[in-house]
């Protein structure tokens, strides 16, 4: 395969295949940072202090805080006595601490930065195809896709709503799928709500295309399909992982080159479960060159993990027109295989 730029074709060329592939929900950011530039300030949120009710006896710090305070989830309760935010009788307790009924509590909470409405940047994008109901983004490497979780400025929603204000009306900017800060390629996103509705359903009926080079560590003799439910990790809770109790999970991949000490494929998915693609290759012992959550130190280096969305193909949500795209290589991505094959050769 050659590492030259491909050419884009047009929009409105019927897909290689028949659409039948999911996008797969490839991107999750970082930890919350409550002093993220933007983020609310901590102070707009209440203190509140309380005496759990004897009903609460026998019960774990975090479900007596979750009954005592319905109006915030269980899971950020837990977050805020991890911050040490939430205190038993005036000192630090863990979640699972047993509480009698009859301390007094104290709970800092924290306010929401997602609660924040979203700032318009002039960050650039690299529109591949735009009209009144779409927007085809090719996003590079870097890139969050939505603010969250530590990155609440600088996202390809941020600079959306810079070039195109109206997407301010539309849920998420118009975003209906993501990739992940790290990995290359195709986002489509809606201008208005009547395309957003459309692609949401085209997603859900697995009737959008998008296939993916990864360029996986080791030599894989052939391709194949991993199908193995993916949920979160029980340990590393940033990370996935295949397990009994995760949710059908589904890829299909082909080789396109070999190179001995890695291995170029392309991947297509049935299921779009959060990074699917990397969790999947990994649990084959052939993780994503460069991946710094699933790989490991091998004879190949890249700054990131080795993927890339190249091609993506969905039905135009007002049209009804068969639409694809093709992103070519970035340069790192090109200039790595380029080396590659140099080192292959005799």
């Amino acid at each position: 395969m050659s590492s030259r730029p491909a050419r884009t074709p047009s929009p409105l060329l019927p897909p290689a295949r028949a659409p039948g592939t999911p996008a797969d929900a490839d991107a999750r950011d970082l930890p919350p940072d409550a002093d993220a530039p933007g983020a609310p300030s901590d102070a707009e949120a209440p203190t509140h202090t309380l005496i759990l009710p004897p009903q609460c006896a026998g019960l774990r710090f975090d479900a007596a805080l979750a009954r005592a305070l319905p109006q915030y989830s269980r899971s950020r309760l837990r977050a805020w006595i991890d911050a040490g935010r939430a205190t038993l009788d005036g000192r630090c307790a863990e979640p699972t601490q047993k509480v009698h009924g009859g301390e007094r509590v104290s709970v800092e909470a924290a306010v929401d930065p997602s609660a924040a409405p979203h700032a318009p940047a002039p960050i650039a994008l690299s529109i591949v195809f735009e009209d009144d109901a779409l927007i085809v983004v090719d996003k590079p490497a870097g890139l969050v896709v939505h603010p969250g979780s530590g990155n609440w400025e600088g996202t390809m929603l941020n600079a959306l709503l810079h070039h195109a204000p109206q997407l301010a009306g539309v849920p998420r900017a118009g975003i209906v799928h993501r990739l992940d800060k790290d990995t290359s390629g195709l986002l489509v996103v809606a201008k208005t709500l009547t395309a957003q509705t459309a692609l949401v359903r085209q997603l859900a009926a697995r009737n959008v295309t998008r296939e993916y080079l990864a360029l996986a560590a080791g030599n894989i003799a052939r391709g194949g399909t991993v199908d193995a439910p993916i949920g979160r990790h029980p340990r590393r809770r940033t990370t996935m992982a295949v397990i009994a109790t995760g949710k059908p999970a589904r890829t299909h991949f082909e080789v396109i080159e070999r190179f001995g000490v890695a291995t170029l494929l392309r991947c297509r998915l049935e299921t779009g479960r959060t990074h699917q693609i990397r969790v999947h290759l990994a649990s084959l012992g052939h993780p994503l060159v460069g991946d710094p959550a699933y790989g490991r130190r091998g004879p190949v280096a890249f700054a990131r993990q080795a993927l890339h969305a190249a091609r993506l193909g969905l039905k135009h949500p007002v049209t009804g027109a068969p639409c694809v795209w093709e992103s070519p290589l970035p340069p790192d991505f090109a200039q790595l295989l380029d080396s590659l094959r140099a080192r292959a050769s005799p």
